[in-house]
């Protein structure tokens, strides 16, 4: 490990050591960071490629630098000539500006030890890039030594090259003279452009129509370093020493070659017998062998061989090599539209953006990310052409891995987070939501894209608050709690409560009810339910969000109702939404299938505890007795359910259960015993009686142990003082049964002496209950003696006398015949309205509700589901906020004053089916 240390350590001292040496003097660095090396470049790769940042602005640049003392080994005219060379090619460089020509940044400066000047950002050169390693730092860069060229890139690469020759050629009347892949380099993006303009030839007489070059002579006893790369030159630079922009187009066909053979040209060099490599170069393109262009592709290959012509003239020139159909592919094309794009007004922008996204799936990643995204990032200056570019940008970051998302696209993307017109913005980003979570750091999160989600949801418009609603439970797991808790969700409950759009508020309690599992049980029932009693509409739609927030935390195992809430605040809110008379039938039956589900969990649960807590007084009692002479324990012992009653109802509850004994001696410990056990017995019993179904009154035996419910009510109706006569009831018609287990006075009469109206019937419902004035003496509440009963529902109509008249017994035949096997039975179709005519009259769907529950599957089996037709539980399947189907809203039905969304019933169908 340590010697790995050492090594790393010395590989870092020597490249700084380096950077140091070769750029230490020299003006450039006044300005410009110069960092690592990363490639080379120029006439015989002797630049070296460092890159760099400006000191000012932190703007990446690249910082080309010629050591001087790789020419030590030369004479001091021949490293002068070499300076001088390397100069004058800097120096036209700098005059040119093009885009297909590499662009200086910073001019050349000449130190005591180097040269240096800076231009754009630079990947490498493209020999570099076709296996030329010299002049390259150690240990080879992985980027370099595995970079591949794509198809798309050599296209549009040598289209670019060809287009760099068009303007030399036609806009400055100049030829390049040593174009090879050396002078050729790969910017940061991979576009590709042309440098090296140490041998460039201008125009003898720029005015004249056809420019006149003139070229030196080749002097074989220079440095390499003062003369272009004769394996790319044409063959009259050499043999007749002349020279046109034709020869420039002789050196594109040669780099073609290299491009498609590994970096080898058409033909070897002796440099030391060039001319004799000429004459025998030319004797072979005057009759070129198909075995050396068979690599070339196809569609090129006679334009690379015309190009090859040893007749100048056949040689196509520039311009006409832009134009040829190989260069009409698809990439290229798109990448020669993005470099022309500042041509381009708003309206060409946004085609081309918009049928983008059916290209970049043809592209490789790295054109994509390196060459056509900071096109598309650079647009984000410009509001009115957010809203195309956004989308490809976006299509290009899930491609990206979540490094190269944060380095190359969130940057621009943050101050785009910001912008709130044009409103597609936030649109295009709520659709994209869950990549944006996914990809952009924690930090990041909560400082730009939660703010965004928050102003969605506050946005004026109906349309974007909709469609956050519907696109937030999509991306919740990836929301922290405390921001789900603090931000996320008051909004959405403000939203609900403030909107005037139905689509808005159902979709706020659809959001709530698919969002219940990413909270905690005290949250819900603290902030959620008690802001379901805050809605004030009652449209069908919202009373089933309602309700089906209501079901899932109930159902839910991790969430659930306390029963004291279900008891206190649950069920009287339910309750009194189900009878709203906008809900139809399904959805009232969807009501009542949670109500008794809610009815039967707290009945269950508040059950099981008082069986608990009477077991353990029977514990307790039992230990009692078995101790009889321990006279303490028993004065200690907990009080038993008869000594409850005593407590709670008086002496009245006592004298109902000794038969009006009040002094009755203390029973001994086996009675004791044998009373308690008939109690339980008689109560089993009362609970397992169906409440309404026909019993027979049996005649009550004077007892030691009696029922307690049956004594309790006998003697709170003896203590009425104005209780009703009771005269004998006549006898029921054969075979019917007794229409209620304990015997009913005559209706509940008012102070007046009237029967009490309930409002709905004419007399109240309730046949056991009297309450009246009494002398004071010792009884339930003082002077007030009040007696309940079981009411009959059963019960019919009595005749009101007038006020004073001295009430009789009333007549209950009328009630035994109801229940006699003669009596004619009211039909399903007499209890509610007649079909009208029509096909389906007949078959009523309601009328199912009423069949007999032989499936007992769910409680409303004929209403098509209580709530979608889903088994109790949580998720997906089981959430009524992902399937409900009964959440229609009538077309006429708008009692609260919402104004209805323009989409709200479609919404509302794909909602809730």
């Amino acid at each position: 490990m340590e010697s790995m240390l050492n090594k790393l350590k010395s590989t870092v001292t020597k490249v700084t050591a380096d950077v140091t040496s070769a750029v230490m003097g020299n003006p450039v660095t006044r300005e410009f960071e110069v960092g690592r090396h990363i490639a080379s470049g120029g006439p015989g790769l002797c630049w070296r490629i460092y890159n760099g940042t400006k000191k000012s602005t932190k703007q990446e640049v690249a910082v080309f630098v010629f050591d001087k003392k790789t020419i030590d080994k030369y004479q001091k005219f021949e490293k002068d000539q070499i300076v001088d060379s390397l100069k004058k090619g800097v120096q036209q460089l700098t005059r040119l500006r093009h885009p297909r020509l590499l662009t200086v940044q910073h001019p050349l400066e000449e130190s005591r030890d180097c040269l240096a000047f800076c231009t754009e950002p630079v990947f490498a050169s493209l020999a570099n890039v076709l296996g030329q390693w010299e002049n390259l730092p150690c240990p080879m860069p992985n980027d370099i030594k595995e970079y591949k060229l794509y198809d798309v890139e050599t296209k549009y690469g040598l289209l670019q090259i060809s287009e760099g020759l068009s303007f030399l050629h036609g806009g400055v009347k100049m030829v390049h003279g040593n174009l090879c892949p050396e002078n050729v380099i790969l910017n940061k993006s991979g576009a590709w452009k042309i440098m090296g303009f140490d041998f460039s030839i201008s125009t003898i007489n720029p005015s004249d129509a056809e420019p006149k070059y003139t070229c030196k002579e080749w002097e074989p006893n220079l440095p390499p370093l003062c003369l272009p790369n004769p394996e790319y030159l044409a063959p009259e630079y050499i043999l007749s020493v002349s020279c046109d922009s034709a020869s420039d187009m002789y050196s594109l066909g040669v780099v073609v070659h290299a491009v498609f053979n590994e970096g080898k040209p058409v033909f070897q060099v002796n440099k030391h017998d060039i001319f004799k490599s000429f004459s025998r170069q030319l004797d072979q393109l005057s009759s070129i062998s198909p075995t050396v262009l068979n690599k070339i592709p196809e569609e090129v290959r006679e334009h690379v061989k015309m190009l090859l012509s040893i007749t100048p003239n056949v040689r196509p020139d520039a311009d006409q090599m832009t134009k040829i159909p190989f260069f009409d592919d698809v990439g290229a094309v798109t990448l020669q539209y993005f470099d022309s794009l500042f041509q381009r007004d708003n309206l060409q922008k946004s085609q081309f953006y918009k049928s983008l996204p059916k290209v970049l799936p043809k592209l490789p990643k790295r054109v994509v990310v390196y060459r056509i995204l900071p096109a598309l990032t650079s647009e984000f200056v410009n509001p009115d052409m957010v809203p195309f570019v956004l989308p490809n940008v976006l299509l290009i970051a899930e491609e990206c891995t979540k490094e190269e998302y944060v380095r190359l696209i969130m940057p621009d993307l943050t101050p785009v987070f910001k912008q709130q017109e044009p409103v597609q913005i936030l649109l295009i980003f709520l659709q994209k939501m869950d990549l944006l979570l996914t990809k952009t750091p924690s930090e990041e999160i909560k400082n730009s894209v939660l703010p965004m989600v928050y102003r969605a949801l506050e946005a004026p418009s109906v349309q974007i608050q909709e469609l956050c609603l519907n696109i937030i439970p999509t991306f919740a797991n990836l929301i922290d709690y405390p921001s789900m808790k603090n931000s996320l969700i008051p909004r959405v409950k403000s939203a609900c409560l403030q909107t005037s759009s139905l689509a808005v508020r159902v979709n706020s309690l659809v959001c709530l009810g698919k969002i219940l599992e990413y909270l905690d049980k005290w949250f819900v029932i603290d902030e959620i339910l008690p802001f379901l009693q805050q809605i004030p509409s009652r449209e069908p739609a919202v009373l089933m969000g309602i309700l089906g927030i209501y079901k899932c935390t109930f159902s839910h195992k991790k969430l659930g109702i306390p029963k004291e809430h279900l008891a206190t605040k649950s069920l009287p809110h339910l309750v009194s939404l189900s009878i709203d008379n906008n809900l139809n039938l399904n959805q009232f039956n969807s009501f009542m299938a949670v109500i008794r589900d809610m009815l039967s969990r707290m009945e269950a649960e508040h059950k099981t505890k008082l069986e608990q807590l009477h077991s353990m007084q029977e514990q307790q009692r039992s230990i009692n007795i078995s101790n009889p002479g321990s006279q303490s324990e028993t004065t200690t012992s907990p009080p038993s359910s008869s000594k409850q009653i005593d407590d709670i109802f008086g002496s009245a509850g006592a004298s109902g259960r000794e038969n009006g004994s009040a002094a009755a001696p203390a029973p001994q410990p086996n009675r004791e015993k044998q009373r308690l056990a008939k109690e339980q017995e008689q109560a089993a019993k009362l609970r397992n009686q169906q409440p309404l179904a026909p019993q027979s009154i049996k005649p009550a035996h004077n007892s030691n142990a009696k029922d307690l419910t049956s004594s309790l009510l006998n003697s709170m109706t003896s203590l009425s003082a104005m209780s009703l006569a009771n005269t004998a009831r006549p006898a029921p018609a054969h075979g019917a049964a007794a229409i209620s287990t304990f015997p009913s006075a005559g209706p509940m009469m008012g102070s007046m002496g009237g029967p009490v109206s309930n409002g709905f019937n004419a007399p109240m419902g309730f046949q056991a209950g009297a309450m009246g004035m009494r002398p004071p003496g010792p009884g339930l509440y003082g002077g007030m003696a009040t007696a309940t009963s079981t009411p009959n529902f059963g019960a019919l109509p009595q005749s009101q006398g007038p006020i004073g008249q001295t009430n009789k017994a009333p007549d209950l035949s009328a009630l035994d015949s109801l229940f006699t096997p003669n009596q004619t039975k009211v039909t399903l179709n007499q209890m509610g309205p007649k079909a009208g005519p029509g096909p389906g009259a007949a078959n009523a769907p309601w009328l199912n509700q009423f069949q007999s529950a032989q499936n007992a599957q769910t409680q409303v089996q004929g209403a098509a589901g209580a709530m979608g037709g889903v088994p109790s539980g949580f998720g997906m399947q089981a959430n009524p906020f992902f399937s409900p189907q009964n959440f229609s809203q009538p077309a006429n039905l708008n009692q609260s004053g919402i104004k209805h969304s323009a989409s709200v019933n479609n919404d509302l169908k794909d909602l809730f089916g």
